[in-house]
């Protein structure tokens, strides 16, 4: 069911939700919190979309706020609040109100959210993009009991990070960290099943990728050892190696899709490493309600503390990672011309042509 109100109150929105609710036979409130919004109408499609796909595991009454100060001297004075109400099929498993602020109403978006929030229940707020410098103190910000924001939209999202830390309050987080909650859980799994001293290790991803660095800052800040950062094409985090005396520990998705961890002494596994949608991530934050220690002690280690390869062990890098593939390929082109061979040497073939590839992704680390 779908609500139109123009040039209306918070009064009248909360009539409408209730009205909403009798027509569709449930007059209870079946919802857990307030999930607000800040957005502008380029990204609120999607943001409220990955909302209501995260309330069918958190019914909640997410509030949609779309700035519209306006830019002409006649704008500014055209001071009015519309609102879309959306119950039912429409809102997922809660409710959802997105609210229009014309003209100077921009400026007090907490005067109109306020009356709106569900009583007696946690209030989240997310701004999918532009989040303010200092989360805890922007008017909605100080509402909510969580602030969730994304420096991956930002301009510079390294420089980002150094924001983040200067301006954490308990109870700020990141989607940058959310994201890497997969890799956090396999490697800690991996070090548990073989429990070892981890001398140096190496993160490679994306350059500009905030994710990438707060998971490098994460394992230095954890395992008090060097980290280095290579910069790979991507897609994200590409992969992890952790320097120990009996080799290395290795978590490598080059695809965005599924991983590969290797231990010395065991065999390779798949494990699943998906890129995950905006949704899932909402959803998983939507989770826990309490200030995140571990992101606060990860985002406040300085991005400097990682180290990048000099220039002598770039070329190095290069140089064995080309002869590796031109080695591959020239396997790959002796596989062709002799097919009886690929039958008899299947195995050592394909031996050969990983053990290539392991030695080029261990060149660009």
């Amino acid at each position: 069911m779908k609500i139109d109100l123009t040039d209306t109150t918070s009064g009248k929105i909360n009539a409408a939700l209730m009205a909403a609710r009798r027509a569709s036979g449930s007059t209870a409130a079946g919802m857990v919190l307030t999930l607000v919004i800040v957005t502008d109408e380029g990204s609120a499609y999607d943001a409220l979309k990955a909302a209501n796909d995260a309330s069918r595991e958190h019914p909640s009454r997410t509030l949609a706020v779309i700035k519209r100060a306006g830019r002409s001297p006649r704008a500014r004075a055209e001071t009015r609040l519309d609102a879309e109400v959306l119950v039912g099929s429409d809102a997922g498993s809660g409710e959802t109100v997105v609210l229009r602020m014309h003209g100077e109403l921009a400026a007090h978006a907490q005067s109109v959210v306020l009356p709106l929030l569900l009583p007696d229940a946690p209030v989240v707020v997310w701004w999918p993009d532009n989040a303010p410098l200092h989360p805890a103190q922007d008017p909605l910000g100080a509402l909510a009991q969580r602030r969730i924001t994304d420096a991956v939209t930002a301009e510079s999202p390294v420089g980002q990070l150094a924001q983040r830390a200067q301006s954490y309050t308990p109870g700020d987080t990141d989607l940058a960290w959310t994201r890497i909650t997969g890799w956090r859980s396999m490697l800690a799994a991996a070090l548990d099943q073989r429990p070892s001293e981890i001398t140096s290790a190496v993160v490679e991803g994306e350059s500009y990728n905030p994710s990438v660095e707060l998971l490098g800052l994460w394992l230095h800040n954890r395992l008090h050892a060097p980290v280095e950062r290579v910069v790979t094409n991507g897609p994200g985090i590409t992969a992890v190696h952790l320097r120990t005396k009996d080799g290395d520990i290795t978590l490598d998705r080059p695809d965005g899709l599924m991983g590969t961890l290797s231990m010395p002494g065991s065999p390779d596994r798949q494990v699943a490493l998906k890129r995950r949608e905006t949704s899932e991530l909402i959803a998983e934050e939507l989770r826990r309600l309490d200030p995140d220690d571990i992101y606060a002690a990860a985002v406040r280690t300085p991005v400097d503390r990682l180290k990048e390869p000099d220039d002598a062990e770039q070329a190095v890098a290069t140089a064995v990672a080309a002869e590796a593939a031109a080695e591959t390929s020239a396997q790959e082109g002796e596989q062709v011309a002799n097919p009886a061979r690929v039958t008899a040497d299947a195995a050592p073939g394909t031996a050969k042509k990983t053990a290539g590839k392991r030695t080029a992704k261990k060149a660009e680390a």
